[in-house]
């Protein structure tokens, strides 16, 4: 009998540490999940977050910034990646967030489309772009550019809910629902079903049109001006798309329209309790923001990131 309750007493604390260790290992793990936008920089942060705080474990995945809300909302992850305007009713909902930085959506296309020179030299307005993804009046490259073969319009958009989209939609006075095209899942996959098309048109986030490490645009992209001043050109001033410095420079200097230009963001269901998430989220305004450049993103003003900082002190 005294051997079974030192073997009973032995198991329960067994039990009991093994119970320990799993709670401190939820608590030292973030688990993060949205949108594809972010998604490169937030690998990004954890890697060096990791080197300071190896104890801190991460979760990570993509689906989308619609999947980011969702998730987040539902408690399913301490934090969702979130790359369009916070509309008022997930405001209703209780979505508290933070600012972290500053990208874009551009329109793409692939580079062996036939009419690229043209694309390049005249750009295209937005009122172009409307007719081509949202009115639908416009379905031909030859409507746009002229030219004696009639070369349709073959456009993409995103499948999944989506920052991008709804970001490319609001600049065309519209909504996600009002994108027609092929759906694609994914900014990966979207890149590259535009990229193997030489008479499709899509939209990307930048990181995905351009590589990070050389600065070009990514194999088989291009990437169309906008004509911002709809005189049939593209001035000195509007061409900015060459390189990835360039363009992130546009976005930087407010040249580039916003929309698409927009701010990325962290969001949660109510301000997260757990300390892991805190301190991450302070590190990511502080430290962290010195990544944000070498990732291939624009940093936001100090003072939005100050502001950002008190919400995150606030009770």
């Amino acid at each position: 009998m005294k051997r079974i309750k030192i073997i009973s007493t032995a198991l329960i604390a067994i039990v009991l540490m093994s119970g320990c260790a799993s709670n401190s290992s939820k608590e030292n793990t973030v688990s993060i999940s949205g949108a594809f936008a972010l998604y490169p920089l937030v690998v990004k942060w954890s890697d060096e977050y990791k080197k300071e705080y190896p104890e801190v474990r991460f979760n990570i995945s993509g689906g989308g910034a619609g999947k980011g809300m969702a998730d987040a909302l539902a408690g399913a992850v301490d934090l969702g990646m979130f790359s369009r305007e916070i509309a008022q009713a997930e405001k209703d909902k209780g979505v508290w967030w933070v600012g972290l930085t500053i990208d874009a959506v551009v329109p793409t296309i692939s580079n062996k489309n036939p009419f690229l020179d043209s694309l390049k030299t005249r750009g295209l307005t937005r009122a172009e772009f409307k007719a081509i993804f949202i009115d639908k009046t416009i379905t031909s490259w030859n409507e746009l550019l002229g030219g004696e073969n009639n070369s349709q319009i073959f456009v993409y958009t995103r499948s999944d809910a989506c920052g991008a989209a709804g970001t490319w939609a609001k600049y065309l006075n519209g909504k996600q629902e009002n994108l027609s095209g092929v759906g694609i899942y994914g900014d990966p996959g979207l890149a590259e079903a535009v990229s193997k098309d030489p008479v499709g048109i899509a939209f990307n986030n930048t990181i995905f049109a351009y590589d990070v490490k050389t600065g070009a645009k990514r194999e088989g992209i291009e990437v169309i001006p906008i004509d911002i001043n709809e005189n049939g050109k593209v001035d000195p001033e509007e061409n900015f798309y060459e390189s990835f410095e360039q363009i992130l420079q546009a976005i930087a200097n407010g040249v580039y329209p916003a929309p698409p230009a927009r701010e990325l963001y962290f969001v949660a269901k109510g301000k997260p309790q757990k300390q892991a998430t805190l301190d991450f989220i302070k590190w990511t305004l502080t430290k962290g923001q010195v990544f944000i450049k070498e990732a291939g993103y624009v940093p936001i003003e100090q003072s939005k990131i100050n502001n950002y900082l008190k919400k995150l002190q606030a009770e």
